[in-house]
C-alpha cells in the first residue's frame, strides 16, 4: 500500500527538457505533487551553447538544464533518470510504465518528450552537426556571421534556408543537390538576397584538422565554405506516448505532429504536450513558455475538480 502510494502524483511529466522543467516548477510552485521522467535525449544537446535565451544567452544547453532541475529541488519535484515505455487510462488518471520495471500513476500528464533530427545521409553532416554543420539561423547565426555559407536545399522548400540566412552573411552558396528547378519565384529572390546557386548532387562535407573546408560535389567540384546550413530530412516527433493514448494527430509542412490547444492541451482528456514534441519551432525560449502554460492549465483544472469533489462530498485526489 506504501508503495502504490509513493509512485502516486497529482501530474507527471514524460521528458525533462526546457519545456518539461518549466511545466514542472509551475506545478511543483503550485504545491501539486509532480515527477518527471527524463529520457536524457534533448535535441539541442550536439551545440555546445544556446542562444536567443534573454539572461542566459551563450550558456551550455547541459548547465541550463541542470540549473533548472536543481530550481525544481526547492518545490518538492522528483526527478527520475529514465524512459517511460508504456502509457495507459487508470481510473481518472494515468499510469505510466518505466523501462527499469517501475510504475507511476498521475491524474495528469505532460508530455515533453521533443524530436529526433532526421539528417541527410550526407558524408560529414552529421559528424559536424551543431558544430559548423548548423539548422537555425536564429539559434546561430551570429557566431558565424560573415563567413562563407553554404546551404543544401531541402527537397520541399529549396531556396527558403538560403534566403533566411543571407541577413547573416553576404557570401551564400546554394547547393540545390537533389531539389530539382527552382521555381521563377525562388530565382528572382535568391538572385535579389545575391545568393549563389550551384546545381548537382553533393557528395559530402570536406574536413580538415576538425574544420570545415567546404562541400565536395558529385561530378567533383570543390567549393570552399566555412559554415553549411542544412534542414533534416524528416522531423520525428518522439510521440509513442501521445499515440498510445490516442491522441489526435495533424500534419504540418514539417511532418505529423500533436494537436494541441494554445494550453497544450491534447485530444485526450487529462493529457499536455509542450516543446518539440509539438513541432520544430519550438526553440528553448518557447519551449519555456508553452511548458509554463500547460502547468498553469493543469493546476487550475485539478483545482477546480478538487473543490468539486469536496462541494459534492466525494473523495478528492
Amino acid at each position: 500500500m506504501n508503495a502504490q502510494m509513493d509512485n502516486t502524483y497529482d501530474a507527471a511529466v514524460v521528458g525533462g527538457g526546457a519545456a518539461g522543467l518549466s511545466a514542472a516548477l509551475i506545478m511543483g510552485r503550485s504545491r501539486l505533487r509532480t515527477l518527471v521522467v527524463d529520457a536524457g535525449e534533448p535535441r539541442n544537446a550536439p551545440a555546445a551553447h544556446m542562444h536567443g535565451v534573454l539572461s542566459r544567452d551563450g550558456m551550455s544547453p547541459a548547465a541550463y538544464l541542470a540549473a533548472g532541475r536543481r530550481e525544481l529541488a526547492a518545490y518538492g519535484v522528483e526527478l527520475r533518470d529514465g524512459r517511460v515505455t508504456g502509457a495507459a487510462p487508470d481510473g481518472d488518471g494515468f499510469l505510466l510504465s518505466l523501462a527499469d520495471g517501475t510504475r507511476a500513476r498521475a491524474r495528469r500528464l505532460v508530455v515533453t518528450t521533443g524530436l529526433v533530427d532526421e539528417l541527410p545521409e550526407l558524408d560529414g553532416v552529421a559528424e559536424r552537426w551543431g558544430r559548423d554543420v548548423l539548422h537555425c539561423p536564429y539559434c546561430h547565426g551570429w557566431e558565424v556571421r560573415d563567413q562563407p555559407f553554404g546551404v543544401i536545399a531541402h527537397p520541399t522548400m529549396p531556396a527558403h534556408q538560403a534566403l533566411m540566412v543571407s541577413r547573416w552573411s553576404k557570401d551564400v552558396t546554394l547547393f540545390l543537390h537533389t531539389a530539382g528547378e527552382l521555381s521563377a519565384r525562388d530565382a528572382a529572390l535568391l538572385d535579389a538576397a545575391g545568393v549563389e546557386v550551384v546545381a548537382g548532387e553533393v557528395a559530402g562535407l570536406a574536413v580538415e584538422d576538425d574544420r570545415l573546408t567546404g562541400v565536395r560535389l558529385a561530378d567533383g567540384r570543390f567549393v570552399p565554405r566555412a559554415v553549411v546550413f542544412v534542414g533534416a530530412r524528416r522531423l520525428a516527433a518522439r510521440d509513442g506516448v501521445l499515440r498510445e493514448l490516442g491522441a489526435e494527430l495533424r500534419e504540418t509542412p514539417f511532418g505529423e505532429f500533436v494537436a494541441v490547444d494554445e494550453t497544450g492541451r491534447t485530444s485526450v482528456p487529462g493529457v499536455w504536450a509542450a516543446g518539440n514534441v509539438t513541432g520544430p519551432q519550438e526553440q528553448v525560449v518557447n519551449a519555456v513558455s508553452r511548458g509554463y502554460r500547460a502547468g498553469v492549465a493543469i493546476s487550475n483544472e485539478l483545482l477546480l475538480e478538487d473543490l468539486e469533489a469536496r462541494a459534492a462530498g466525494r473523495p478528492v485526489g
